[in-house]
């Protein structure tokens, strides 16, 4: 066990270091044809900013990846095998990747996005990675094939897409994969993976250091957003790897931990707000993928926070689902009850943020009369 966390160390520092390497460069490259993420009144930024700089992930993971697993390699008498999962995986991502970096350029059309989304997510049932069974979620368990092969490909449009969409703020889709990519890379370092855990460190080490070019950075310098190039991968890798983790904990004898409560409460904030902001949508008439002003970021903005303070309220978010999650599960509460004590805590900070709202706005109005 000791000796995997220097592997780790190794995939982390060389993802970290190719992004920081590569990302000044997509920045001139930018500005020098001009693909830049322009202001308007649905954004809260107020500078056109590079936007293409979520390039870099899926170089920075293959290299921190493969390099580390070399010195693994060479370092114990482990033989290397032939993943058919990783290799479609890479597949899939090339997909996904090369689509968000033509949307960025090319503005797609949401139809053809969807149907190159839904090829890329359907590499991953193709290969046997699935989810195939429930755990008791709304008393369900094992699921037939010609259901779980939808559902597969529908939990991973989903996800890429919450990843994409909640992309709003500085720091958001990144603060957020870095939670998740912790924490996967924290259980397959548990479970021994080594070429997972070692990629997911690699691809750890690239966001870590993307989010303090994008939080940190000064706009006309450094600072770039990582646009659907990033978004895309980010939501591709971090199902592909939450699919597999669920997969291999259920055959782990060691962890009395639901296999798919983890990878559940991962994506609870961007899934949960996704279908909020669908639904909200829909009942007031409008196309359910038409951009406005109604996720949970501008929620919060709209209750007086500053951007950075919303993205400390998500990111709280996210852990404290986690946690608690984690703690309901240890006590034994089942899994249905958990998912419908998420969805009310979930629906209840939105009853108190519009409250706020309102009450702020109705001040603002009754000061701006006087």
């Amino acid at each position: 066990m000791a000796g995997y966390r220097l592997y780790i160390i190794i995939a982390l520092v060389i993802g970290a270091a190719v992004t920081a390497t590569v990302i000044p460069l997509i920045i001139a490259f930018c500005r020098k044809f001009g693909y830049f993420d322009q202001p308007n009144q649905r954004k809260v930024h107020h500078v056109a900013v590079p936007r293409l700089g979520g390039l870099a992930f899926l170089p920075s993971m293959a290299m921190g990846g493969v390099i580390s697993l070399l010195f693994y390699f060479s370092d114990t008498v482990t033989t290397p095998n032939f993943h058919l999962t990783a290799a479609l995986m890479i597949i899939g991502a090339s997909i996904i990747y090369i689509l968000g970096l033509f949307d960025d350029i090319l503005n797609l059309s949401a139809n053809l996005k969807f149907v190159i989304l839904a090829v890329g997510s359907a590499m991953m049932p193709v290969c046997n990675l699935q989810i195939a069974n429930l755990y008791g979620l709304f008393g369900l368990e094992a699921l037939p094939i010609w259901v779980s092969y939808p559902l597969t490909v529908l939990v991973i449009m989903t996800i890429v897409n919450s990843i994409n969409l909640i992309d709003g703020i500085d720091g958001l889709a990144s603060g957020i994969s870095i939670i998740c990519l912790s924490v996967l890379c924290y259980l397959f370092y548990d479970m021994h993976m080594a070429i997972f855990m070692m990629l997911t460190a690699a691809l750890l080490g690239s966001v870590v250091m993307f989010f303090l070019f994008n939080v940190f950075g000064k706009a006309g310098g450094h600072k770039i957003f990582m646009g659907d190039a990033g978004s895309l991968i980010l939501g591709y890798v971090l199902s592909y790897l939450g699919i597999k983790y669920m997969m291999t904990a259920e055959q782990d004898i060691y962890t009395d931990v639901n296999p798919l409560l983890i990878p559940y409460s991962l994506f609870i904030v961007p899934v949960f707000d996704l279908a909020r902001v669908a639904l909200t949508r829909l009942m007031d008439g409008q196309p359910m993928f038409q951009a406005d002003q109604r996720h949970i970021h501008h929620v919060l903005m709209r209750c007086g926070l500053t951007m950075h303070q919303a993205l400390a309220v998500i990111l709280g978010m996210v852990v404290a689902f986690i946690a608690g999650n984690l703690w309901l599960d240890a006590a034994a509460v089942p899994f249905t009850v958990i998912f419908f004590i998420d969805a009310a805590l979930y629906l209840l900070f939105f009853v108190v943020a519009y409250s706020i709202i309102h009450r702020r706005e109705a001040l603002i109005d009754l000061l701006t009369e006087e």
